[in-house]
C-alpha cells in the first residue's frame, strides 16, 4: 500500500520514467534536484527558462512577486500566486496552484496538485489531484534529527533518510493547519481531518479523524 505503484499514476507527471526505477517514492527524494538539472534543457520551445536552471511553461502564470528558484520546472497552466517561495529542486505539473506564502522544496507535484494557502511542502510527493487544505504542511525532519523510519501499523519501514515529508497519493484530501509528521504516506482517494496530525501509513480510501483514528471511506 506504500509503492510508487500503490500510490500514483504515473501518467500525470513528467517524472514518470524518473519515478518508475524505484519501488518507493521516498527513494527519489535525493535525486530530484539532478532530474530536474537532467530534464529542464530537453523540455523544448513551450518552455522559457527565465532564470539560469529555471523553466516555465509559456501558458504558466507566475506572478511578480513569486520566487522560483533553481532548478525547478513549472508546468502548463499552472498559477504561482504572490509570494510563493520556490526554493529550487521543485518539479510542478500542468494545471496546478502554487498559493500565497507556499513554500516548496525538493517536491514532485503531479498534474492538478493544489497548494493554495500557506502550506509547506519539503521533501515530498503529492499524486494526481491531491489537495492542501490552507495552513496544512508537512514536516520533513524529525525533532531528535534521526533517519526517518515509516510506521505501517506494527511494521517498521527504515529509509535510511533524515529528510522526508509527505507521499501523498492521487486524490488525497489533507484538511486545513494539518501536519503531516516525518513519514507519513497517504493512499488514494483518503481524507486528513483538518488539523490533525498525521503519522505513518494511511490506506487507500480512508479517513484520518482528528482523534488519529482510521476509517474507511463509504460510498455515497
Amino acid at each position: 500500500m506504500y509503492t510508487i505503484k500503490d500510490l500514483y499514476d504515473l501518467d500525470h507527471t513528467l517524472a514518470k520514467d524518473y519515478l518508475s526505477q524505484f519501488t518507493y517514492p521516498w527513494e527519489a527524494l535525493k535525486g530530484i534536484k539532478d532530474f530536474i538539472l537532467e530534464l529542464g534543457p530537453t523540455l523544448g520551445d513551450d518552455y522559457t527558462e527565465v532564470t539560469e536552471n529555471v523553466w516555465v511553461h509559456k501558458t504558466a502564470t507566475v506572478f511578480p512577486s513569486a520566487y522560483l528558484g533553481a532548478p525547478c520546472i513549472i508546468g502548463p497552466e499552472t498559477e504561482v500566486r504572490h509570494g510563493a517561495f520556490v526554493r529550487g529542486s521543485a518539479l510542478v505539473g500542468a494545471n496546478c496552484v502554487v498559493g500565497n506564502s507556499v513554500e516548496l522544496k525538493n517536491v514532485i507535484l503531479f498534474d492538478h496538485v493544489q497548494t493554495p494557502h500557506y502550506n509547506y511542502v519539503g521533501d515530498s510527493i503529492l499524486g494526481y489531484f491531491s489537495h492542501m487544505g490552507a495552513g496544512s504542511i508537512t514536516s520533513n525532519v524529525k525533532s531528535d534529527k534521526k533517519l526517518v523510519v515509516v510506521h505501517n501499523g506494527t511494521e517498521l519501514i527504515e529509509t535510511g533518510i533524515k529528510k522526508f515529508g509527505a507521499m501523498l497519493g492521487d486524490y488525497v484530501e489533507v484538511g486545513c493547519n494539518a501536519v503531516c509528521n516525518p513519514g507519513t504516506v497517504i493512499g488514494r482517494h483518503s481524507s486528513v481531518y483538518p488539523t490533525s496530525c498525521v503519522r505513518g501509513v494511511i490506506p487507500e480510501n480512508c479517513i484520518f479523524k482528528n482523534s488519529g483514528a482510521v476509517i474507511e471511506r463509504k460510498e455515497n
